[in-house]
């Protein structure tokens, strides 16, 4: 017989079910009263039909472990797990607010907004991926913003946990296999769609989706089916974000949707440090913000922005078409420092550039126009004095000089 669903008035524990929340694919959510504490809380158990399910089980209790290891404000607490009169149950704190699908119904946010909750999201995975946890279904459906403005990210329970989630790994496996396709049609990375294991870079790219569909008001890869979403992911690009978007904002999103997971963010950490940047400058179009705000010297790029300027002839370099006679700029730092020297390197496409970043050494770094990573050479603090057409560096040390060679491509 199909378990009825829980009524207000029944007891799990110390918990008292006061009214349904909601339900999804595999669990039922509860207001409850903690009857402890005084307070109120979300319970959620198994969806009636999976009860019963090992492996609905041992996931629901592989998500309850993965939520608990985690400590973090832009993810929903765990604050209690246990068992009643057969039905298994997770306490989570209660949210009051609502999803990001539903504040996307009314289109797309300010780009204000949008950097500002694709800040906390981040700053949530990254949290989750030092603990060897990757999400999997990161969607607008799995991120709630409560009515304070902060952002939680929910539903873990299509979680891979990695080598370095020790003490994770001892509970219950979480019983997929190669080849099967984990996660939602529209938002997986391409190797989900194709059934590879996911790692942290495949958030990175749900995340890419989420925060082109904030920014646009329309879903990165469209399609009537999922089939035709799953294609899309797979060999389309998304259509290009609305001309008010700007170029370093842009950069951002393309660079999480890139479909070989090596081309993408390295890391949440970076990808939180690049928005973060551009939050910081107080301005969605990411203009360094007034010279009064720092009491350091200004130099040519003081607020860690690094802009190139360009002729006609290096218009490839360039976002928008400016007139032949003017020179155009470009970010491509956000850090907070002093750039010294900047130089082209032979292949026309990489700049290698010294700089002194957030009150340490000179080091000597390279970046491209379409990676906006910096990328420090394994070279001791110096200046850079100039970069061959062969590919050689000169660099200062203090009163001597030194010769390296150097590549593009490594």
């Amino acid at each position: 017989m199909t378990p009825s669903p829980l009524s207000p008035g029944i007891r799990l524990g110390s918990y008292e079910i006061i009214a349904a929340l909601g339900a999804g694919g595999m669990g039922e959510v509860y207001r409850a009263r903690d009857t402890r504490l005084g307070r109120e809380v979300a319970i959620k158990v198994l969806a009636r039909r999976l009860m019963g399910d090992p492996k609905a089980q041992a996931r629901f209790e592989r998500e309850a472990r993965a939520v608990a290891a985690l400590s973090h404000p832009n993810v929903m607490a765990l604050f209690d797990y246990g068992e009643s009169d057969g039905t298994t149950f997770a306490v989570l704190e209660l949210l009051e607010g609502e999803t990001l699908r539903a504040r996307l119904a009314a289109g797309a946010l300010a780009q204000r907004k949008a950097i500002e909750y694709a800040v906390q999201i981040v700053r949530g995975l990254s949290a989750a991926h030092e603990q060897g946890i990757v999400h999997r279904d990161l969607k607008p459906e799995n991120v709630f913003l409560t009515r304070s403005g902060q952002v939680k990210i929910l539903d873990f329970g299509l979680a891979f946990l990695t080598a370095s989630a020790p003490g994770l790994l001892d509970g219950p496996t979480l019983l997929t296999e190669p080849g099967i396709v984990m996660g939602t049609a529209g938002y997986m990375s391409p190797e989900q769609v194709r059934g590879q294991q996911a790692d942290e870079r495949s958030d990175l790219f749900s995340f890419g989706a989420i925060l082109y569909e904030m920014l646009a008001g329309r879903q990165a890869f469209p399609g009537e089916t999922a089939s035709d979403r799953m294609t899309a992911i797979l060999h389309k690009e998304p259509p290009d974000l609305p001309a008010s978007v700007p170029p370093a904002l842009d950069r951002i999103v393309r660079h999480c949707l890139e479909k070989r997971r090596e081309e993408r963010f390295r890391s949440a950490h970076d990808l939180a440090f690049d928005l973060e940047a551009l939050a910081s400058t107080g301005d969605s179009r990411g203009a360094p913000p007034p010279a009064a705000r720092s009491g350091r010297r200004l130099a040519p790029a003081l607020l860690a922005v690094l802009l190139l300027a360009a002729g006609a002839g290096l218009a490839k370099w360039l976002w928008r078409d400016p007139s032949p006679s003017a020179p155009a700029f470009r970010q491509l730092t956000f850090r907070l420092g002093t750039i010294f020297t900047a130089r082209f390197a032979p292949d026309g496409d990489t700049i290698v550039y010294g700089a002194a970043w957030e009150g340490a050494s000179s080091r000597i770094f390279t970046v491209r126009a379409d990676r906006p990573e910096s990328v420090p050479l394994a070279l001791p603090s110096a200046d850079l004095l100039a970069v061959s057409k062969s590919g050689d560096i000169a660099l200062s040390l203090g009163r001597s000089f030194l010769s390296s060679p150097f590549s593009s491509r490594g």
